[in-house]
């Protein structure tokens, strides 16, 4: 903190300090010295705190995204916003930046700088570089250009003010990253992070999965901007092996009790904001699913329905599918009068505070995949049976989440699936849709993920709100804003930025978004 004074107090401060230094300042280091502080950072520590940080900060936090992609609302216009467009709420796009750079960015560079220089450590310095490629790629898809080649190097080159690099050289840099970090990665060598890695505890071989896979997520953002280096970097990641297993699925594992930090980050913001009271009426925020997503749901005869979402029927939570009824997003400021009738996410599923957080999935992979080979960039399998198996795996994982076998039962899986082939004999955007149809119902609650690829592929077809007073013309927006902010404390580099990818708008694409 800084304390700021006028000359004058300053004066009187040292005037009145002088006559009494001489008696003070008899042990004075050793009676100002916090016993409790440390000298030298304690990685294996701040490595967990960045993965904390990094699975925490997201467009997943809060209503935004959820009600962008369309799967809840509120009828309170602040709460609703992401299902609004509310005018008066844009800058609520601004707090995943904010958040970033005090906190997981700052972390992982703390991380990989007392790593990097010691060849014992080598698969930490491979593990943080990895993670550092996950949280700088959650962040520019959301904002575009950002800082990132000066970002977090405040105390050590005293740059307050970092330069934001295009998406493209962030791409560029992110996925080298991940190649040379997933090429050194060692398992013979067992010096890992152990107990402190929440994700793999210190698993050589699963951590060279995610790093690979998450070369394929990136690789695939590149398809419509760069056809080739998606390609090249698709068969990269392929060739590499990605998640295909149950066992490597990336999660952040998290606890009921403790600190709040220790608790599913998702979960916990969403209990806290709308649903501690289990009743379906005192809703903080007015928060409900809403009615596209629901009404999705039902019209499939989906079996992930009753796992997700529950109506209160006097006083108590009912998973009868038939009930089940989404919020229409149109409802403007006051709480309907059928309110309880609506569903809303489930205690024991969405809303469990120990559940895992699903970073990568086999789900994702799958789908993923299925693209690369409708693209004919991967021929070892075809497109139908990638995204039948993505389906599946996409059910499967909510026994993960759940923390129970069988929580949608074969029978249900096998029947959605038959009645959901792949139709082989439509075009390839007819194709692409049902992939990206069951990618954005199978990766719920990743709505951050979701809307990366809706934004890319165009699917799912979701129809705008368009609703009294929104901020971009009844469109879903493209990026979020960034804090304001950096309009003083950064203004250089900010105008720089606009003037390179465009206004600092909602409607301004990033680079990956054509």
């Amino acid at each position: 903190m800084k304390h700021i004074f006028s000359k004058y107090t300053f004066s009187l401060l040292i005037a009145g300090s002088l006559g009494i230094l001489s008696s003070c300042d008899k042990d004075f280091v050793e009676i100002n010295t916090n016993p409790n502080a440390v000298s030298v950072p304690t990685i294996p520590y701040i490595f967990s705190k960045a993965l904390y940080d990094g699975a925490a900060n997201s467009g997943n936090k809060g209503s935004l995204l959820f009600g962008l992609m369309q799967y809840t609302t509120s009828y309170n216009d602040v709460e609703g916003f992401g299902s609004k467009y509310t005018a008066s709420q844009v800058n609520a796009t601004g707090g995943v930046f904010s958040n970033s750079y005090p906190n997981q960015i700052n972390e992982i560079g703390e991380v990989i700088k007392g790593v990097k220089d010691d060849p014992s450590k080598v698969n930490l310095y491979a593990t943080a570089r990895i993670w550092r490629a996950y949280c700088f790629s959650r962040l520019t898809d959301l904002y575009g250009d950002i800082p990132y080649s000066e970002a977090g190097q405040g105390y050590n080159l005293s740059i307050f003010q970092p330069k934001y690099d295009s998406q493209s050289a962030i791409y560029a840099d992110m996925l080298k990253e991940l190649e040379a970090a997933a090429t050194a990665l060692d398992a013979s060598n067992t010096t890992t992070f152990g107990n402190s890695d929440l994700i793999y505890q210190g698993n050589v071989a699963k951590w060279k999965k995610f790093a690979y896979s998450l070369m394929l997520r990136l690789g695939m953002r590149l398809s419509k901007v760069d056809a080739a280096a998606a390609q090249s970097w698709v068969n990269k990641a392929i060739a590499g092996g990605v998640i295909r297993d149950y066992a490597d699925i990336a999660k952040m594992t998290y606890t009921s009790s403790g600190q709040n930090i220790n608790k599913n980050p998702i979960a916990w913001q969403l209990l806290n904001d709308n649903y501690l009271r289990a009743d379906g009426i005192n809703n903080t925020e007015g928060g409900k699913y809403q009615e596209v997503f629901i009404n999705y749901l039902k019209a499939n005869n989906d079996p992930r329905l009753g796992v997700l979402s529950v109506v209160y029927v006097n006083g108590v939570a009912s998973s009868d599918e038939s009930i089940q009824k989404g919020m229409p997003a149109t409802i403007n400021g006051t709480k309907p009068s059928n309110f309880v009738t609506f569903s809303e996410p489930k205690q024991t599923t969405v809303l469990k505070v120990d559940a895992p957080l699903l970073l990568f999935t086999v789900a994702e992979s799958n789908y993923l995949l299925a693209e690369a080979a409708l693209k004919g960039w991967y021929k070892a399998e075809t497109a139908a049976s990638l995204y039948e198996t993505g389906i599946r795996a996409a059910m499967q994982q909510w026994d993960l989440i759940s923390g129970t076998v069988n929580t949608i039962s074969k029978a249900r899986i096998d029947s959605y699936v038959a009645a959901h082939t792949l139709k082989t004999t439509g075009t390839i955007a007819e194709q692409t849709e049902q992939i990206y149809n069951e990618f954005w119902v199978g990766l719920f609650p990743d709505a951050q993920e979701v809307y990366n690829n809706y934004r890319r592929t165009g699917y799912p077809a979701l129809v705008p709100n368009v609703y009294p007073g929104n901020a971009t013309g009844g469109k879903i927006f493209r990026r979020f804003l960034y804090p304001v902010s950096e309009q003083t404390l950064n203004r250089v580099s900010y105008n720089e930025a606009v003037q390179r990818q465009g206004n600092d708008d909602l409607l301004t694409r990033v680079w990956w978004d054509k």
